[in-house]
Formats: C-alpha cells, structure tokens, sequence
C-alpha cells in the first residue's frame, strides 16, 4: 500500500513554490521540497503551476495525493497566493484561508487550519524569508466547497469547505482495504511492547507508553480511536500516543485480533455518530456498508422512558447531532438530563456488545470502556469502564 501526504503538505508547498517565484531568487521549479516536522523528514512535491501573478503576487499550485486511499480530495488543486505584506502586519507570515476552506462555524468563522498546517507553514516559508520580510498566505481550494458536501465536516462545526487538518504529513490508507493489515500489524506491534518485559516505575504513577504499565504495575489498557478527531482528542486528553491505534472503520476485525492476542483492556474512543453504531451491534463504521444511527438512538431513548411527544420529535431529526441538538434542547427547556441518560444507556451498551462480539470471535473476555464525544470534540458520556480507565491512562 503507498502512502501519500495530508493537505497541509500540498497547501505549503504550493506557498513555497509562489514565494520562491515572488523572491525571483530562483527560476520556477517543477519540485519543492517540504520539511514535514511530523514525521522528521523532508519529502519533494511536485508543482502543477506557478506564475507572478502581480509585481507583489505569486500563485503556485499543487494537486492532492493521498497515496492508495479512497479519498474524495485525490488530485484536488491546492492554491497559494502569496504577496508581500504590509510592514505594519503583526506576524511574519500571515495565513488566510480562501475559498473552499471551511470556516469554523463554532470558533468565530476561523478558518480551519489547524496546529499542524500552521507548524508546517512556519518552518518551510520562514527559513526563506530575508530579515524584516513579511509575507500574506492566502490558501484556495476550488473545489473545497463541493467536495465538502460529500464529507462530515458539518458534523464537526467545519462548514463551507474543507478542513487543512492532521497531526502528521504522512497520508496513510486509511479507507483501502490493505489499511486493516497495517491496523493489525500496529495492534500486534504495540502489544508485543505492553507484554514484554516491564520494569515496575514505584507506586502510585501514571505510567508510560513504553512499558504499557501504569506505576503501581498495573497493564493500562490499549486506546481504539476511530479517525483523526477521535486521535487529536485522546491526546490532547492525555493520552500517550504509544498506547493509542488509529482504527478508521475495522472496528470489527480489530476488537476480534484483540481478544486473540490477549489483550484484557480496550478504551474505545470516537464520535458518537460513529461509535453509537456498535450499540446496535455494527462493527464496520463506514456509513456505505450500514448505517442505523437513528434507529439505535430512538431505540435508546424509548428505552430510557423518553416520552411519546419528544420521541416522535427524533423521527424528524436527519443526522444523529440533530438528535443530540434536539435532545440538549429538551434538557434546557425542561430542566431534564435526557442526554446524559441516553449517551450513559449507548456507552454501556457498546461495553457490552463489544465484550461480546470479543467473545462470538475469540472465546477471550476482554474489558471494554468507551467514551463519545460531539462535533465540538466536548465528551458526551463515558461508561462506567470508561471513566476507570481514562483514570488510568491520564
């Protein structure tokens, strides 16, 4: 399977390209070279084109490669246009997103360059720039606007565009089907790390990702995220990222290769509009395969006792945020806590139908914990397991 690289690393090196044409230091190049940061290596991407636009403005382009994953952005333009700023701007390189980048719609409109594309800007354009330089980025997706449509960004409060998200440059295939290999041979890896020989760290100490041993020599559990907010959060959490695998979709073959290999403890961590999925006993997450979100999330809340008028309410909800929003509605107007009783009902049941389906595929008991957070990246409930091991692990 080949890898490929994130936006962020077509958005910079389009940037690169337009401010080595806007120095005029150098002819146009058919080849930049980037720094990832994440992992620590320099890769070289190719430029489609690059023109000075004005005597202050440049344009490079790039065309997205995701490597052998099946992703809607594969061979999108990415423009930057980069121009001398004013010398009264604050920062050296200032980044403004353009068209087809999505807005925060939770944060102000920000637009949705995140931490890492940011680094990344940083590191590669300022080494390029003369003292007292200072340059204005603006990235243009044409076609971020359409494409993001077809994505769950909305779920997420990224509206009108795509997101430059990621905490790495690299693009793993994710979505192709040799991506669960590479799931399980991270699975197996990482357990063959807490199982080794392990040094006990004293008492009372939380432990590391090496030894996969809380300080008391207690084995901490090991961490299923499902995409990169579920990844970003965990960390940012407190989470060591040496206990944590990303799983995209393969929940199913993952928890079973779990049980095999003995692992007595899993936190399952992701997005409610997909980890609700395993309450209603679907281990494969990806929405073309089967969806069933709103019927487990009625099914919840009639279990519950939610009553037959806001019951009937769920009916016109679209997509499982809508039922959460329509849930907290009900909660504020009514003084009730009906998101709390249904998320805490959801995250026992996918305890409990996770140890189970374990158990159908490998006749091992394994301790399972979850934890669901919302588009905002806010924890809406953790199981009672949940809550013992993100004790444990942060």
């Amino acid at each position: 399977m080949r890898s490929g690289y994130t936006l962020p690393v077509f958005a910079t090196a389009s940037a690169i390209a337009a401010l080595q044409c806007l120095q005029q230091s150098t002819a146009a190049k058919s080849v930049v070279t980037v720094d990832l940061i994440t992992p620590s290596q320099q890769v070289e991407i190719a430029i489609g084109q690059v023109a000075l636009i004005q005597a202050n403005l440049a344009l490079g382009i790039t065309h997205s490669d995701p490597g052998d994953n099946l992703d809607l952005t594969r061979d999108t333009p990415i423009w930057a246009v980069v121009e001398w700023a004013d010398p009264a701007q604050v920062e050296t390189i200032a980044l403004v997103g353009g068209e087809g980048v999505g807005k925060q719609s939770n944060l102000d409109n920000l637009p949705a360059i995140y931490s890492y594309a940011r680094q990344l800007f940083q590191a590669n354009l300022a080494p390029l720039l003369l003292p007292g330089q200072k340059i204005r980025v603006t990235i243009i997706l044409p076609e971020g606007r359409v494409l993001a449509t077809r994505t769950s960004n909305a779920a997420f409060g990224v509206v009108e565009g795509l997101s430059l998200l990621g905490t790495t440059g690299i693009s793993q295939p994710l979505s192709a089907p040799g991506q669960l290999d590479a799931c399980l041979d991270e699975l197996r890896g990482k357990w063959d790390g807490s199982s080794a020989s392990l040094t006990d760290l004293g008492s009372g100490g939380r432990g590391d990702g090496e030894t996969g041993r809380r300080g008391d020599g207690e084995m901490l559990p090991l961490v299923f995220c499902i995409g990169e907010n579920g990844l970003d959060l965990a960390q940012k959490m407190g989470i060591n990222r040496d206990r944590i695998i990303k799983t995209a979709n393969w929940l199913g073959p993952l928890l079973a290769e779990a049980g095999l290999l003995g692992v007595p403890k899993l936190l399952l961590f992701g997005y409610h509009g997909k980890l609700i999925k395993l309450a209603g006993g679907i281990f494969h997450t990806h929405h073309h395969l089967a969806d069933g979100r709103l019927e487990i999330l009625v099914a919840a809340a009639a279990r519950m006792g939610l009553p037959a008028g806001p019951l009937a309410g769920l009916f016109d909800c679209e997509t499982a945020e809508d039922v959460l929003k329509y849930l907290h509605e009900l909660d504020v107007a009514d003084g009730s806590n009906w998101v709390s009783k249904i998320y805490g009902y959801l995250t026992e049941k996918i305890d409990n139908r996770s140890q189970t389906y374990i158990y159908s595929q490998s006749q091992q008991s394994v301790s399972v914990g979850s934890v669901v957070f919302d588009r905002t990246r806010q924890v809406i409930a953790t199981s009672l397991t949940g809550r013992t091991f993100l004790t444990q692990l942060c």
